[in-house]
């Protein structure tokens, strides 16, 4: 069994250990240790300068680390064999296509690199209409839209069927509706079995990762599922309790005896947010608080916090036991 095969077969794809970059007295990245397992979207999001586009690098073997090692089906970057390269697709942050040919051209050239056949209209068809620019096949590049510029160094990044892909802040600088036809591009590449290894700054997009490395200043800090970022950043899951009338505080203090309940902020007077274990254990709980209490429940339901509150929580390294969630009245059990 060659060494693509064992990697495969033990769950993962790439792999790190204390990988490192140096340029100079700065380490771009710092001894980044991890794994990338087959056939799953994972996304590495970051404030630009983190490292992102480093390790895309280091990973593809277009920088050589300072120290430690990756190693990506099977081998380390530096000493792919053609072989390994024909399984692999790089979509840079910047375009490389050329402006003066056309979407076609530029395809058809792309699918010759890797061994396509430059003749053979079917595969080209057929990733023209992956990407929705199959009426656009005879534009110059240079009469694109930005956003169609995207979409075709996409299809230039997947022409030749690769197995993993490396996308490096493939949604930069597109509207939200592409933005989202981007996403489901990549979910629909990795339901195919596909391992779509993604950079972003757009923390938002984390919803649609199956996996998540939070980066700051060169380093992993974070890596976990979205709904596991969410737990981490909030210490539990969220729920909101909304009542009819004024919420005295010595009822929003019984709420703190609830067993599973964490904490409690008092958003005004007649709402407050909740941290508990978990959201559907809780909830019936504090339906029967609002009964033996006397207090009309108009609404209880988990809270889902967006992921712009929940990145920015895990960079500053802000948690609930030190800190409120806004300026309101803050419990903790």
């Amino acid at each position: 069994m060659d060494q693509d095969q064992n990697s495969t077969k033990n769950g993962w794809v790439v792999k790190t250990e204390n990988l490192t970059k140096q340029f100079g007295d700065e380490k771009a990245v710092n001894e980044l240790t991890f794994e990338v397992p087959s056939g799953k979207i994972l996304g590495l999001i970051g404030p630009s300068g983190c490292g992102k586009t480093t390790t895309v690098r280091l990973l593809t073997g277009i920088l050589k680390p300072s120290q430690g090692q990756a190693i990506v089906l099977g081998s380390d970057p530096r000493q792919f064999s053609k072989a390994n390269r024909l399984k692999i697709g790089y979509m840079p942050q910047m375009t490389v296509l050329y402006p003066n040919l056309s979407v076609w051209e530029n395809l058809r050239f792309s699918g010759s690199i890797y061994g396509v056949n430059p003749f053979g209209k079917k595969r080209l068809l057929e990733i023209l209409k992956f990407v929705e620019l199959e009426e656009h096949s005879n534009k110059k590049v240079r009469d694109l839209s930005g956003g169609m510029q995207r979409r075709l160094s996409l299809a230039a990044a997947i022409i030749h069927e690769p197995s993993l892909l490396f996308l490096d802040e493939p949604t930069g600088g597109v509207d939200p509706v592409l933005r989202r036809k981007f996403w489901d591009h990549f979910e629909e590449l990795r339901d195919r079995g596909k391992t779509l290894f993604v950079t972003t700054q757009i923390v938002g997009e984390a919803a649609y990762c199956d996996l998540v490395m939070v980066m700051r200043a060169g380093s992993i800090i974070v890596m976990d599922t979205p709904e596991g970022l969410r737990r981490r950043a909030f210490n539990g899951e969220v729920v909101n309790v909304k009542v009819k009338d004024f919420l005295k505080n010595s009822a929003t203090h019984e709420l703190l005896r609830i067993e599973g309940v964490k904490k409690v902020l008092r958003i005004n007077d007649t709402h407050v947010q909740l941290v508990v274990n978990e959201a559907k254990t809780v909830i019936p709980k504090i339906i029967n608080w609002g009964k033996t209490q006397n207090i009309d429940v108009e609404s209880i339901e988990e809270y889902q916090p967006p992921f712009d509150d929940v990145f920015v929580r895990l960079v500053k390294n802000d948690n609930l036991n030190n800190q409120k969630w806004d300026d309101g009245v803050y419990y903790d059990s």
